[in-house]
């Protein structure tokens, strides 16, 4: 690659899960769009092999897509390079591992391309420490939204253990937040990012000291927001992290037009003529989109209640599923649940871009901002965090009926400013 003598030469460097890859991508292609900009996309070889193709085609020039060789280490089963790969959450923590293991070789990288920018994420929170012996600036792209950094709080919450907030403390809004939110967790919500963001997993750290790192690190921070929808948020983070925070718009992705591969490396499916010639078929405002994103596979058990409960609505539906590990595709669903809904529901086995019914980490948060912004309605939970299929099927029908029509005409006042940057 020839970075050109009046052109900025930035690194993209994201986690290991599609969650962060796809984001990062989206804003390597906003950047290079610029004209005057090269990007440099670092990951695994089989992330690079499973990225959706450049689009617009014509910045393929501009994007140099890189691959360093990820390491083997005890515990992570042979050719698992991302979050996808794992048979269950136990096995990040050696992903991790892994991934630190590249902190030799990305440095021998960038000290031989010398960019002039590297855009991290957090678990790679080391990239500042490069970036300080190398003489390059470091910004931290965070893929989670401003509600739930806000949430999270600043660095010095997670310092001293002694000072670290209870579960129980997780379910009030922090007092750090000095306008009214509901942003909080429910109790089931809050077990599990009390054990996230301060318990040290097998690398050595929690994911709150790397919070830390690359908060302190960084020399400035980049969001996806926008100041019509967070920018109060926005604007809070500024005082807590006491670094500059750039708002760069949402990134949404490609238009239908363009064309999609699932992370699964399969582009036998098109979406585009199948999905899409669907959604056309359907009435306009009609078409509930359910998923949980990359990160969060589904029991049995849940697949089956959330199946009972598309089928009882009788709306019509959108459904990425991921298939759990060692599950047969065709035990999946409960039994003549595609015959009964044949035609109304359109059933997507993998990965596509992405009903508030928040199953991890920020998911919880992201669902009260939402709500409290006027622009989702979370599905009814029970104490412990399960859900019935009649609590399913009441949340779609309020999302098309008077509510639901509230709910679409906040979105599309915001919805100019989704690819502001």
């Amino acid at each position: 690659m020839e970075i050109k003598e009046n052109q900025y030469h930035i690194v993209l460097f994201p986690w290991l899960a599609f969650g962060h890859v796809i984001p990062f991508l989206e804003l390597s292609k906003s950047l290079a769009s610029k004209g005057d900009i090269q990007i440099s996309f670092i990951s695994t070889p089989s992330i690079i092999k499973r990225l959706p193709p450049i689009h617009p085609p014509s910045l393929k020039a501009c994007i140099n897509l890189i691959s360093v060789d990820f390491p083997s280490v005890d515990n992570l089963p042979a050719g698992c390079e991302a979050t996808v790969d794992l048979k269950d959450g136990e096995q990040t923590q050696y992903l991790k591992i892994a991934y630190d293991l590249l902190q030799v070789p990305v440095e021998t990288l960038l000290d031989q391309i010398k960019p002039d920018l590297i855009v991290f994420d957090i678990i790679n929170c080391w990239v500042p420490d490069i970036g300080a012996k190398l003489g390059i600036s470091t910004a931290y792209f965070s893929v989670f939204y401003a509600p739930f950094l806000a949430f999270v709080g600043p660095p010095s919450e997670y310092k001293e253990p002694n000072k670290c907030r209870t579960p129980e403390d997780l379910t009030s809004v922090p007092e750090w937040i000095p306008f009214p939110s509901s942003v909080a967790c429910r109790y089931h919500e809050a077990i599990g990012m009390n054990e996230v963001m301060n318990t040290k997993d097998a690398t050595g750290l929690s994911t709150g000291d790397r919070h830390v790192k690359v908060v302190e690190g960084c020399d400035f921070i980049l969001l996806k927001s926008i100041t019509e929808l967070d920018g109060d948020y926005v604007n809070l983070l500024k005082d807590i992290f006491q670094k500059p925070v750039l708002s760069i718009g949402l990134l949404p992705p490609p238009a239908p037009g363009s064309s999609v591969r699932s992370n699964s490396g399969d582009s036998s499916k098109n979406f585009n003529s199948e999905m899409f010639d669907w959604l056309d078929e359907q009435q306009p405002k009609t078409v509930v989109y359910v998923s949980f994103g990359s990160e969060y596979k589904m029991s049995i058990d849940e697949i089956h209640e959330l199946a009972f409960g598309l089928e009882t609505s009788r709306l019509p539906f959108l459904w990425v599923l991921w298939k759990p590990e060692g599950i047969d595709q065709s035990n999946l669903l409960p039994s003549g649940f595609e015959d009964r809904i044949r035609g109304r529901g359109f059933m997507c086995f993998g990965w596509i871009y992405q009903i508030l019914m928040p199953m991890i980490i920020d998911q919880g948060i992201n669902a009260r901002f939402l709500a409290d912004k006027g622009l989702g309605f979370e599905v009814e939970r029970k104490e412990d965090g399960s859900f019935t299929r009649d609590a399913v099927a009441k949340a779609m029908r309020i999302q098309v009926g008077a509510i639901g029509e509230r709910l679409v005409s906040k979105t599309k006042k915001l919805g100019r400013g989704w690819s502001a940057f």
